[in-house]
């Protein structure tokens, strides 16, 4: 047999797994503190008053905190305007693509229609069309029907953009999904809509949990369509309202980190809401049972 080279002791295997697991959870303490540096910035600028930020800079901690930014920002800021604007477009937009986007992927895997291929590769194609490309188009068809600087633009325009995504990945989740589920239900009488409500749909929660909170934070996150489809104050999301802050000649620091640290709320509650749902979903590819 094989001897083992004299002067070399092969590693136990267990002291090469821990070798690897502290090389791991060094590497994700790098990257939390790289991650966690801006917003640890953002919080502590929120709370510094704009004398003290010219005095002292950005990024100095001090002792002199102040919660003045907030108060501006959510009175003379308009904070409150922004932050429902941005729910009146955010949790329509997520309901229609999930929901649009829920009956694709069912009907594309379970009912298996004729083209059933097609229509799965017309939803993909639609994620590798750049968002830019239709600013101009849209812009036009908006302002021609009198939608232009009102909401509608931006839930039509998540709503239907978002559909592609959630269709593929709903398609993908109810192909793992067994088709005795179904044929169960089809044997008790039940009808395609029955099945896919009270029997398909509690077994996709972890599924529809990931992809509600994605969604939500895609759209309340972007900034591009509503600072084109937008012009008046009334109308603004909380993303453009952020850029309101700054003037010609001067920049409202404090109230701006103030009202950034307002808009990172709504989505930081999303996903702590539905962190387990979201993990699960995320992970998942085969039900039990």
């Amino acid at each position: 047999g094989e001897e083992t080279a004299p002067g070399r002791v092969p590693a136990p295997p267990r002291r090469r797994e821990r070798g690897g697991r502290a090389l791991a959870l060094a590497l994700l303490l790098v990257f939390g503190i790289a991650f966690l540096t801006p917003v640890l910035g953002v919080v502590l600028t929120s709370f510094k008053s704009n004398p003290e930020i010219a005095r002292n800079g950005l990024w100095t901690p001090s002792g002199d905190l102040t919660t003045d930014n907030y108060l501006k920002a959510w009175s003379d800021g308009n904070a409150r305007t922004y932050l429902l604007n941005s729910f009146l477009v955010t949790v329509p937009a997520t309901a229609v693509s999930v929901v649009l986007g829920t009956l694709v992927g069912y009907a594309v895997a379970k009912l298996r229609p004729r083209g059933a291929g097609l229509i799965t590769l017309f939803f993909v194609a639609g994620l590798f069309v750049p968002p830019q490309v239709l600013l101009i188009p849209l812009f036009k068809l908006f302002n021609v029907n009198g939608l232009y600087d009102t909401l509608w633009p931006m839930i039509i325009v998540h709503g239907g953009y978002g559909i592609s995504l959630c269709a593929l990945v709903m398609r993908n989740f109810f192909r793992s999904v067994p088709d005795e589920l179904r044929e169960a239900g089809l044997i008790d009488g039940a009808s395609e809509p029955r099945i896919l409500v009270s029997v398909i749909l509690p077994v996709a929660r972890p599924a529809l949990a990931a992809l509600a909170t994605l969604q939500f934070t895609f759209i309340w996150n972007d900034f591009l369509y509503p600072l084109v489809f937008t012009r008046s104050d009334e109308v603004r999301t909380v993303m453009v309202g952020i850029l309101s802050l700054q003037g010609q000649f001067s920049v409202a620091y404090g109230t701006q980190a103030a009202m950034a640290v307002l808009a990172s709320l709504p989505t930081m509650a999303v996903f702590i809401a539905f962190q387990k749902h979201f993990i699960a979903g995320i992970t998942t590819g085969a039900v039990k049972g």
